[in-house]
This record gives structure tokens, sequence and C-alpha cells, in this order.
């Protein structure tokens, strides 16, 4: 096992808290975990093998390892958080936002603030507001802060030196701080700040600022002013009474982490609650990885120190599963917010009410995500890893067939499977030729030739693909499946075995009996007729015989197609067409004499003909 040929590197590593890295051969970074005692916790993998089959891959797959020392597990906690976003390591859980869903940006750090649409949160000293769900509503939110507080839309260096206003003063959208007559630096700083608490959601307070101030410019009888102000009122107003519908007035701010986990990945919904009410709804995706999916409470670890790096925790995170090392991401959140960070189990009552009806949220945003046909695909794929007992889901299966006709024009096909789903554009097609197998053939039946030259197209062109793949470093199926029985599958592990492959998995599939050979077993496997994982096969099967057929007549059309006539010095396309229009076959040009071929192309053409035929 690679892992063991590091015992060294291990047994002199410190305990102390830090991070510890895996990479590949490829010098790609596979994991990254975290350890209270990096000695111990490394330690512990030598010993890990069997535990399960993504232990068992990651094992298999350690090349090297690097180790960097923190002085607390809440600062390794962040360093792993950090490095498994940058590196994006495919035995870790990557759970990221859906990037439908935009933000709204309040550039303060400008002069003159404006609102613009922002696909993600950046540190850059502006105001953001969202994620928006549907994306529609952040531009009608945009465009309500124009129409309501007057927040400049363009790109104009304001100065306040604009000779007049544009159409936007004009149209009631935009308080014109171009203009220093007519709006201020502090009124638009006024409408700014307005602005900030309206995308804050604090749309009560909002609403109470702008009826004081209504009040004091109908006292003052400015009443444009005025009259702009009651309308805003009206709308927050609005807003303030259609605000969320879910609420529980006993209830403090709080994150509530909804999950549901499954073999195409996980899904896990937040609802964050201010103030009483469910004020926003976050999704955060990640898709199955490699090897099956690792349990809830690593995807909650994942979640909670993944979603708070850009926002700040409440002093409630209510998750439906404990994470590992909770005390330590209590600290790191509450390093973050400045104050105390709660991760709690809730088990009963109203907050055990709103846990349950995130986690349906998130059932069914997964299925959603994920429909019915690949949430089968998936199932077929687990069927498929316990039945073959392979070491991981078969995310990626190649599937190989052979088409000829007695020994003539053979050629194969390679197809794809990832994830269930056909990739076409790795597809590949191979040219067999009869020399590259000659010195595999017998003269005994033709049957026995026929069978003979069908082993050694295989073995060669999953030689041929394979020595590809190594030279390119992947990618490498976790299934290779070659149409046919026990002969066919025994010459592709001769291939396999000669580029030193032999610990990939094969399997043949013969048709008609559809039994599934093994190397490691004598007799094959029967799955039933109905049975997802067959099903799957045989799809896959019929699309590499499909393509191979296909390659075949193709090859088979441009032989029959192509003409003795090419053979003849100067008589190309056009003077051949030209000659089996006049004389209707091969045959009747072979007949022609020079006076009856001279007049359709030439006399030195005419020549050459003869001068061919004769020879």
């Amino acid at each position: 096992m690679a892992i063991h040929d590091l015992k060294t590197q291990i047994a002199r590593l410190p305990e102390q808290p830090g991070v510890y890295l895996y990479f590949n051969q490829a010098g790609d970074t596979v994991y990254v975990g975290k350890a209270r005692a990096l000695r111990d916790r490394v330690r512990s993998y030598l010993g890990a093998w069997g535990s399960n089959p993504r232990t068992n891959a990651l094992l298999e797959e350690i090349a090297r390892l690097e180790v960097i020392v923190t002085d607390s597990v809440m600062e390794a906690l962040a360093l792993e958080n950090n490095l498994i976003k940058q590196r994006s390591p495919k035995y870790n859980i990557l759970l990221r936002d859906d990037k439908n869903y935009p933000y709204l940006q309040l550039t303060t750090g400008e002069r003159f603030p404006r609102v613009l649409v922002a696909r993600r949160v950046e540190k850059d000293g502006h105001v953001y507001a969202g994620p928006f769900l549907p994306a529609r509503l952040a531009r009608r939110t945009m465009a309500l802060t124009h129409r309501l507080f007057g927040i400049r839309s363009c790109n104009e260096v304001i100065t306040g030196k604009r000779g007049r206003p544009c159409l936007e003063y004009d149209i009631h959208r935009c308080i014109a701080p171009c203009v220093d007559t007519i709006c201020s630096e502090a009124g638009y700083g006024r409408a700014v700040q307005d602005t900030r608490l309206f995308l804050a959601g604090r749309t009560e307070e909002l609403a109470g600022d702008l009826r004081i101030r209504m009040a004091e410019a109908a006292a003052a009888e400015r009443f444009e002013q005025a009259g702009q102000l009651r309308d805003a009122l009206r709308t927050v107003q609005t807003l303030v009474d259609r605000h969320q519908k879910m609420a529980a007035p006993d209830l403090s701010a709080r994150d509530v982490f909804g999950l549901k986990l499954g073999p195409a990945g996980a899904v896990v919904q937040i609802f964050q609650v201010r103030g009483g009410r469910v004020v926003d709804r976050v999704e955060l995706v990640t898709e199955a990885s490699e090897g099956p999916l690792i349990g809830e409470a690593d995807v909650v670890a994942a979640a909670i120190a993944q979603f708070y790096e850009e926002t700040s925790a409440p002093p409630e995170v209510h998750v439906p599963v404990a994470p590992d090392e909770a005390e330590a991401l209590e600290a790191l959140l509450a390093a973050r917010a400045g104050r105390r960070v709660r991760i709690v189990v809730p088990r009963r009552g109203e907050k055990r009410g709103l846990l349950d009806l995130a986690s349906r949220n998130a059932s069914l945003a997964y299925e959603g995500r994920f429909n019915a046909e690949t949430l089968g695909n998936y199932s077929a794929l687990e069927t498929l890893r316990a039945v073959l007992a392979l070491p991981a889901l078969p995310r990626r299966i190649d599937c190989f067939d052979i088409s000829t006709i007695q020994g003539s024009d053979t050629v194969a096909s390679m197809v794809v499977c990832v994830d269930g789903r056909m990739k076409k554009g790795e597809y590949r097609k191979f040219k067999v030729t009869s020399d590259e197998l000659r010195g595999t053939r017998t003269k005994d039946t033709e049957s026995t030739e026929r069978f003979l030259d069908d082993f050694a197209a295989m073995k060669q062109v999953v030689q041929r693909r394979y020595a590809r793949v190594v030279e390119q470093g992947g990618p490498f199926p976790d299934l290779i499946v070659i149409d046919g029985g026990k002969g066919q599958l025994s010459a592709a592990y001769e291939a396999l075995e000669s580029l030193g492959l032999a610990n990939l998995v094969a399997v043949g599939l013969a048709k008609k009996e559809e039994l599934v050979f093994t190397r490691d077993h004598s007799d094959p496997i029967v799955l039933p007729v109905d049975d997802p994982a067959l099903l799957l096969l045989q799809r896959i099967r019929d699309q590499a015989h499909r393509f191979a057929v296909t390659f075949h007549r193709q090859r088979r059309a441009k032989r029959d197609l192509r003409s003795e006539l090419d053979g003849v010095p100067g008589v190309g396309p056009r003077r051949r067409r030209q000659l089996l229009q006049r004389f209707g076959s091969l045959t009747g040009v072979r007949r022609a004499t020079r006076e009856e071929l001279e007049p359709v192309v030439g006399a030195k053409a005419a020549d050459a003909i003869l001068r061919f035929f004769a020879g």
C-alpha cells in the first residue's frame, strides 16, 4: 500500500496541531485534513485499510505527505477550510452556492455609492445583500432603490458641477448628486443610508425614519418632497406587511441547517432567522465525490466552515447532527463574530420543527436538482459497486466493442459513461488492420480464425487506448466493460497487464445470455433482467455496439466507393465520373478503345488508361 512507504516520515511528525496534505503521483492534492496531534492522526491511516471503500481508494493513491503546524486546533480548522477551497481535493467535500442566485452590492467604497448586481461576495469594503431567490428579484430590488431613494445608476464620475441633471432625475429615479445645487453630498449620504437599511431587511426601522422625515417636510411646506417620502413609506410598509410568513416571536437570531444526503450528492438548506423571522434562505450543493459519500457530520462541518467564511455567524447555529470538532468550530466562529457562538442539535419544540422544515426543503431541492433519472443512475452504480465488490463507485465506465465481417475491415469502438450519462465527446474509434493480427491467425476452421482475430483485436485496441491514457496521465476508468465473454475479457487483461494496469477492473458482458464475466470468478454473475445495474451495463454496451457498427459500415462504404480508376495517373474525380457516365461501368471503361476514350478524357489520359489496364 502506498502510504506504508511514508512510515518513516510519519514517525518523525510533531505531536502538535496542524494540517496534513496528501498528494498523488501526479503531484495533485487529493486530501486535506486537520489534527490535534499530527503524528497520531496521520499514523492512524496506516491501519485504516478496510474501514470503508473511500478510505481504501485514498490510501492507494497517496504518494506524498506534507504537514503545516499551527498554534491551535482552531487555526488548523481555518487553514484546512482555506486549503480545501484553494485546491479542491477530490476526497474532501466542497460545497458551493448556487450561482443562479445573485447578490446586490452597495458600493460604499465610492464617494457616491451605487447599487449593482454581483455574482459573489468580495472583501472589498462594499456592502452586500442576498442571495436573491429567484435571480430576477435582485434586479427588481435594485430598480426599487432607484425609485424609492434616488440612488444613481450611471457610471459617471460625480463632482457636483454638472450643468443640468439627466433624464433619470426628471422621471424621479435619481436625486441628481451630479448637480450640487439640487442634491448635496450629505443629502445623497442619507439616501445611501436608507438604501442600506432597506437591503439589510431593517424595513421597520426604515419605515419609522421615513415617517418622521415626511412629517418634517410637510411641516416645512416642502410638499413635493413629502409626497415622495409618503410613496416610499407606503412601499416599504407593504414590504413589512408582506415580509416572511414564517415567524416565531420567541425565537432569537439563529441559522438553521437542513441537510439531505444521497448517492448523487448533498444539498444543504440554510434558513437565516433574524428577529423571530426567516429572512433569507441559502442553498449549498455538492455532487458525489470519489467513492461513497461520507457521513452527515462531515458534510455539516464542511458546510459550517465554508458558509461562515464570508459572513458572521449568529449566536446559535442549529444542525441535524453534531459535527466533529464542534468545540473548535464554535471557537472559530466566535473569533470571527467577536462573541460567543453555539452549535446546537435541537431535540424538540419549535426549534426542532424549524430544523425539520429546513430538512424537508433540502430534500425537495435534492430531488429537483438530481432528477429521477440521475438518482436511478446512481442507484444502479451503487448496485454495480456492491455486486462487483469495487473499491469505489464506478463513476467513469469505458466500454469496448469490435465490429468485423470475417476478419475484413475490423474496427473497434470505445464509449464513455460518467455518472450514468454517456459522454459522446469522449467516444473513440479504432482501425484494426489484418497485418497487425496476422501473427495470431491459425489455419484451423473459419470459426476459430474469426474468434482469434476478435480476441487479438480486443487486446490491441485496449492496449492502444490505455497506453495513450498512461502517457497523458488519465483519466483512468473505475470500470472497463468488454463486449464479449471470457475470451475477450482475458485478452483485455493481457493488454492491461502489459501496461502495468492490472489493478484496473474489467468485466465482460456476453450477448443473448447477458452474463457478467469477471477475472476473479470462474462462473459468470447472473443479474435479474430488470436489475438497474444490468440495464445500465446493457445501455452502455449497446451504445458501444452501435458506434462500432456505424464506423464499420462507413469503412465498407468508403472501400466500395473506391474505384480502380483512382489508380490511373491523370484521372481524377471529374474524369472518373465522366468515364462512368459515358461507359456505364468499370468493365465498360476497360473494354473501350482509344478512339472511344479520347473524346471523353483526351489523348494523354486515354493512353494512361490503356497502359493501366494492359498492365
